[in-house]
C-alpha cells in the first residue's frame, strides 16, 4: 500500500509541474502584456508599418501586447555580418503578430529563433528525382520556416514587404503563416481550426482554389501569386499574404477563399483599406 507521504509527494510534483508548464507561462505573459508599450516602438510602427495608423485603438492595444510577448520570448540572430537592430525586431514582430490578432493563440510557442540575413541566402538541399537518383542542389531563398523552431528571413525582402503593404507579397506574413500551419503537427495547408466541422469546408474551398491556380496559365495574371501552386502548404502561405495585403481584390475574385481566411484569422483587413506606403523602412 502506498504511504500517504508518497502520495502527497506525488500530488505536489504533479501540481508543481502543472503550474510550471501551464499557469506560470500565462501569468508571465499577462504581466508582459500589461506593461506600457515603449514610445520608441510605437514610433517605429507609425513610421514604418503602413497599416498601423489605420487600426482601431483596441486592435492596436492587442497588437502591442502580442509584440511585447513575442520580443520577450524570441531570439533574433543576425547572419552574414548583419547587426540586428531594435527597429528590425519590432517590424518583424509586428507583422508576425498581425496573424494572431482577435483569436486564441499560443503566440508561436514552438518558435524560438529568427535568423536574419542581409539579403537572399543560399541553402543546399539533397533531392531525389523520379528515377531515384540523389543530387545536391543550391537554392537562393528569401525566407524559410522550419518546424524545429526557426524562421529565416532576408532583411531586404522584409523591408520591401513593409514598404509596400498592398502588393500581395510579404515574406514575414508568408513564413509565419507556415509556422501557424505547423501547429497542427504537419505543414500541409491545414492549420488548427476552431471546430472539427470546419475542416471539411476548409479542405473543399482551398483544394478547389489550389487546383484552379495549378491549371492557370502562368502567363495569366492572378490575384494569388503562382508560387502558391507549388503545394497546399505554399498555397496557404501565399493566400495569407494576399488576404492581408490585397483583401479587396481577393474578396472580389475569390470570395469563398476570402471567407475561409477571414473566419480563421478572425479579422477583416478591408477595414485597413486606407493604406499608403511607409515613409521609411
Amino acid at each position: 500500500m502506498v504511504s500517504s507521504i508518497v502520495l502527497t509527494s506525488l500530488f505536489i510534483i504533479i501540481a508543481l509541474s502543472a503550474w510550471y508548464l501551464f499557469i506560470w507561462p500565462r501569468q508571465k505573459r499577462a504581466r508582459i502584456v500589461n506593461r506600457e508599450f515603449p514610445v520608441q516602438w510605437e514610433g517605429i510602427l507609425v513610421k514604418s508599418l503602413p497599416i498601423y495608423t489605420q487600426l482601431a485603438d483596441s486592435i492596436k492595444q492587442e497588437l502591442h501586447g502580442h509584440i511585447q510577448v513575442f520580443l520577450s520570448e524570441k531570439e533574433f540572430v543576425g547572419c552574414a555580418g548583419l547587426a540586428v537592430t531594435e527597429k528590425m525586431r519590432v517590424i518583424i514582430a509586428a507583422q508576425a503578430c498581425l496573424l494572431v490578432l482577435n483569436r486564441p493563440s499560443r503566440s508561436y510557442s514552438g518558435l524560438h529563433y529568427i535568423y536574419i540575413y542581409p539579403s537572399s541566402f543560399k541553402v543546399n538541399r539533397t533531392v531525389r528525382d523520379e528515377l531515384g537518383l540523389v543530387s545536391e542542389q543550391s537554392h537562393h531563398l528569401l525566407g524559410e520556416s522550419w518546424d524545429s523552431g526557426k524562421v529565416i528571413l532576408a532583411w531586404d525582402q522584409v523591408a520591401e514587404g513593409v514598404r509596400n503593404f498592398k502588393d500581395g507579397h510579404n515574406v514575414v506574413l508568408h513564413e509565419f503563416a507556415h509556422q501557424l500551419d505547423h501547429e497542427s503537427g504537419v505543414t500541409n495547408g491545414a492549420p488548427l481550426l476552431y471546430t472539427q466541422g470546419a475542416y471539411k469546408q476548409w479542405a473543399q474551398v482551398l483544394a478547389k482554389e489550389f487546383e484552379s491556380l495549378q491549371r492557370l496559365d502562368p502567363a495569366q495574371r492572378s490575384v494569388i501569386d503562382q508560387y502558391g501552386a507549388t503545394n497546399p502548404a505554399e498555397f496557404f502561405a501565399v493566400a495569407t499574404e494576399t488576404f492581408f495585403e490585397e483583401p479587396e481584390r481577393m474578396s472580389r475574385h475569390h470570395q469563398e477563399l476570402f471567407d475561409q481566411l477571414k473566419a480563421y484569422y478572425r479579422i477583416d483587413p478591408r477595414d485597413w483599406s486606407l493604406v499608403t506606403e511607409s515613409r521609411d523602412s
